[in-house]
Order: structure tokens, then C-alpha cells, then sequence
């Protein structure tokens, strides 16, 4: 198998333009419009730095293109949004790098590459509106906010639900001064999903049990489709894609990945 292409490097300082941190409510931007060609195989085009204010992140969503992530709607949340509004001041210098970052209680921030990779399945299957923007999603457990953020570029309705009363707290305060309309932030058991918002046309999860709950599946709308790490085979977690359909559930394992456990209750 050919090597990855490598890595380009980022600045021991975050390149933000002007060399100054964007106010707080800059943090999301409007995505580009999509590419002409439509569809899920349909290629994206490079952005361009020059659209960008901040080069790192467009170098990020050049990297993300370059290793694959195909749809220009995904491409453009990712541009869209400041990730390192997200992570702590110290660690704002790593903020672009396709690297997880720590958020606090033994939580992190996951890689760019792995909120793309999943945010493109979910587009690929889930039921889809007008202008192509997915329907309700769920996405289970909040962390600091940012992948919430990110399909709330994506998605016409977001609920996101957090177990741990801190990192809820987080959120909250990472999104409240953006007054993004579409994300509601929950404190809750994330293993129950959110039946009051169901049916969802897309359920995401950022934590990996032994199998998929019962009730993300009996909250999925027909059509619509689960992106959620499982545990498969002695210590090892794999991504999984749950279609459901009339006819039934079909499952299918893909990449392995690396998340914390799904835990349920509120703590």
C-alpha cells in the first residue's frame, strides 16, 4: 500500500491572519456554496486560502481533501467553523492539526479528520431536506460543543445530549455567545437518546459500547442512518454504519477507530 501523503506542517503559532484571536462571535462563518456537481461521490473542489481569514484552518480543509473527504458540504462546515474556540488556550496552537485534543474528565476533542469522515457517512445515508441539508440529528455525547457546531452547518436541526454535567456546562458556554439557533445543547443519558426529538433523520456518537443502543435505532426515522463506533474484536473499536429501512436494519462495519466508552447515566 502506498505511504500517506505527508503531513503539512502548521506553525508553532496558529496563523489566524491577522495574528489575533477572532471575537468570540466570529466563530462560525457561512460555509461556501456547494460544488456544482451534486451527489455523494461528487468531488469537492480545494478550497482556497485566500477565502479563508484563518490559513490554518484552510489548510486543514485542504488536508481534509486531499485524504479524501469528498463532499463540498462537509468540506464547508468544517471551513466554517473556529475549532480553536473550542480546545483551551494553551493547546489553541494545535487547534488545526488533524490531532486529538484534551477537553477535560478524560474527555477529548476528536480529530478533524474523524468529524469529516463521520459527518460525510451520515450525509452519504441520512434523509436529506431541501438545498440537500440533512434533517433532525442526534448526536450523542457534546464534549466542548465543536462537532455539534459542525452538523449544525449541515443539518436543519441538531440535539445533542452530554452526559457529564461539566463538559455540558462547556458547551453551553462555547455556543451561548455564538446564538446558534438550530443546536440545542441536553443534559442527559446519552445511551436513551432523545426520544422527544425522534424521529431523527441521522444519529452520530463520539463514545463506542458493545453494540449500538435499542433506542438510537427505534428513534431512527426510516431512511435515515447511525455513524457510531462499536467495540470489535479484544480492545479494538470499529466504526459502524446502521441503515434503517422498511424492509430492515443493516449494519455495516467499516475503519477501526479510537473513542472513549459509551457510558451510560448522568454523572
Amino acid at each position: 500500500m502506498a505511504a500517506p501523503p505527508p503531513r503539512p506542517g502548521f506553525p508553532a503559532r496558529i496563523d489566524l491572519g491577522s495574528g489575533a484571536k477572532p471575537p468570540v462571535g466570529a466563530a462560525v462563518r457561512p460555509p461556501p456554496p456547494p460544488a456544482s456537481a451534486s451527489g455523494p461521490g461528487a468531488a469537492a473542489p480545494l478550497p482556497s486560502q485566500s477565502r479563508d481569514p484563518i490559513p490554518a484552518r484552510a489548510r486543514m480543509v485542504q488536508l481534509l481533501a486531499a485524504e479524501g473527504i469528498r463532499d463540498a458540504q462537509v468540506l464547508g462546515a468544517m471551513g466554517a467553523v473556529d475549532r480553536h474556540h473550542f480546545v483551551d488556550g494553551a493547546l489553541v496552537p494545535q487547534a488545526y492539526e488533524d490531532t486529538a485534543l484534551p477537553i477535560g474528565l478524560g474527555q477529548t476533542i476528536s480529530k478533524p479528520s474523524v468529524v469529516a469522515r463521520m459527518a460525510e457517512l451520515l450525509m452519504q445515508g441520512g434523509l436529506r431536506g431541501e438545498g440537500g441539508r440533512l434533517g433532525r440529528v442526534l448526536d450523542i455525547g457534546t464534549g466542548c460543543g465543536y462537532q455539534a457546531l459542525v452538523l449544525g452547518q449541515l443539518a436543519s436541526e441538531v440535539y445533542s445530549i452530554e452526559r457529564l454535567r461539566e463538559l455540558h456546562e462547556k458547551a453551553r458556554a462555547n455556543l451561548r455567545p455564538l446564538r446558534v439557533a438550530n443546536v440545542h445543547l441536553i443534559l442527559g443519558d446519552g445511551m436513551a437518546g432523545f426520544a422527544k426529538g425522534a424521529p431523527y433523520a441521522g444519529i452520530i456518537a463520539a463514545a463506542g459500547g458493545e453494540a449500538v443502543p435499542e433506542a438510537w435505532i427505534e428513534q431512527l426515522a426510516y431512511g435515515g442512518r447511525i455513524v457510531a463506533p462499536i467495540v470489535h474484536g479484544p480492545s479494538q473499536q470499529a466504526l459502524v454504519v446502521v441503515d434503517k429501512s422498511r424492509q430492515g436494519i443493516q449494519q455495516t462495519i467499516l475503519e477501526t477507530v479510537n473513542f472513549v466508552p459509551l457510558k451510560s447515566g448522568i454523572a
